[in-house]
């Protein structure tokens, strides 16, 4: 605990001297005006930025009966420059550190089920739970070429897309080494894409080729019963991603997106958002997505019991919201169905899925013919510093033994979330903290096997986070 303390205390000092540094750049800058290009190589770090943060992360989970409780303390943060642009030309270079304050023992089984710890190893190494220390990893490290509005990126980055996304709900966001184009020329029209050749998930320290990256969470079944072969057997070139964001007038918004991954699936996905203005200030809001799947080649393996996606499989979904918004009011009812044509699949450690019905801490990912619904109200202070959301949701997935449609043998079961943001002023400008509570009941039928409870269904989950951004 000294050594990691003394590490933490070294992180901070050298966070705060940059941020000095930060700091008088941003005033010299704003002295002169608008922030200068850079017309020579001393100018291009003279002219640059630097950006970083300090998060420290509480989480416990609460199961039930005599099932194993867990919690963890993690602390860490992120430190990154991005130089000025020269002749349109920038890079940038970024990095992250955390530990393990304070733990269960992560490595440790569940006497009664032999589970492990599901929530708690997020904040750390899914691939080593004992590692508590080495846990620092080179998240940016990109050259950019810009020019008007649009740019084009290449190297390590983070991106946000429907399937691919930070998913930063743990102590770092998922990154992604690849080339990627931000297209801005056209009024009320944003095209990007680009392909993707390496990830480094959440919660993981390393980098992983596409195939690889895929299978470091849990794994699941086979539609037959049998655990997934897929880890490390996956081949895959990378992934092309393309999406096209038009607003039509100021009150609607359409995405269309493809994602393409060499030799295991395709993605396609359309959404379409509206704002209906009423009398009054009220808004009435309707949301629609649609999202298909098809397996590529053998799915990632010509051995079925090694595949990802299966030969010839294929998955829809339709997913839907309406709501109403007034003030600092906003209550939304959302819905979504996988049809029984096929699982929903996509990789968990590249980002969380994009629908409407999504709630922190569980997904639907991974079953067929499942219908979700949900509901939530938000109210944000007038200074916009706070801000609460209460959501509750029913989760009707197929019997925990009906594998072929239920790839983690997850019961149906109901989810209350009740979060709190608060942002400070003055001079603890900056800090933000966030409380938010997760309650998940049952609803299907479990067997009387613990197996399908522990840290799934009759469980509470507390999480308490302290963000300072720059």
């Amino acid at each position: 605990m000294k050594q990691i303390m003394k590490r933490i205390l070294l992180f901070v000092s050298a966070w705060l001297m940059l941020a000095t540094l930060w700091a008088q750049n941003t005033s010299e800058q704003q002295a002169g005006g608008t922030p200068q290009k850079a017309e020579n190589l001393q100018e291009v770090f003279k002219n640059g930025q630097f950006h970083g943060s300090f998060r420290t992360f509480l989480m416990a989970t609460d199961n039930a009966r005599d099932l194993s409780d867990y919690h963890a303390w993690a602390a860490g943060g992120t430190l990154g420059f991005v130089s000025a642009p020269l002749h349109g030309f920038s890079f940038g270079l970024g990095g992250v550190f955390n530990y393990n304050l304070a733990s269960s023992d992560l490595g440790a089984k569940d006497s009664i089920t032999g589970a492990v710890k599901r929530y708690e190893i997020g904040l750390f190494d899914v691939q080593r739970p004992d590692n508590k220390n080495d846990l620092d990893r080179l998240e940016e490290f990109f050259l950019r070429y810009q020019w008007k509005k649009s740019r084009m990126t290449l190297g390590r980055q983070s991106l946000q897309t429907p399937f691919v996304n930070y998913q930063d709900g743990r102590m770092r966001p998922t990154a992604e080494s690849g080339a990627w184009l931000e297209f801005n020329e056209i009024k009320n029209l944003k095209m990007e894409g680009g392909w993707l050749w390496k990830i480094s998930p959440r919660s993981t320290v390393e980098w992983f080729n596409v195939g690889e990256s895929i299978g470091l969470y849990p794994k699941g079944l086979n539609p037959d019963g049998t655990g997934s072969g897929y880890p490390e057997h996956l081949e895959s070139k990378g992934i092309g991603l393309l999406g096209v964001t038009r607003n039509w007038g100021k009150n609607t918004k359409v995405q269309v997106w493809n994602q393409y991954v060499e030799n295991i699936f395709n993605t396609a996905f359309v959404q379409v958002d509206h704002t209906k203005p009423l009398k009054n200030g009220h808004k009435w809001i309707l949301g629609a997505q649609y999202t298909h799947q098809d397996a590529l080649a053998h799915g990632g393996n010509a051995d079925e019991s090694k595949t990802y996606f299966q030969k010839g499989g294929q998955s829809n979904v339709v997913s839907a919201q309406t709501g109403w918004e007034h003030g600092h009011w906003r209550a939304l009812a959302a819905y979504t169905h996988i049809t029984s044509d096929g699982r929903f699949l996509s990789p968990r450690e590249w980002g969380r899925e994009p629908f409407y019905t999504f709630m922190p801490r569980e997904r639907v990912e991974g079953s067929g013919n499942s219908h979700s619904v949900t509901a939530r109200v938000q109210w944000q202070h007038p200074g916009r510093r706070l801000k609460v959301e209460a959501a509750y949701g029913h989760f009707y997935l197929p019997d925990v033994k009906e594998v072929a449609l239920n790839k983690y043998a997850f019961p149906a079961f109901n989810q209350f979330n009740f979060d709190v943001r608060y942002a400070f002023g003055g001079m603890l400008k900056g800090l933000r903290v966030q409380f938010l509570y997760v309650g998940k009941g049952l609803l299907g039928n479990v067997y009387g096997n613990e197996k399908y409870v522990i840290n799934k269904v009759q469980m509470s989950h507390y999480n308490l986070i302290f963000n300072y951004v720059y």
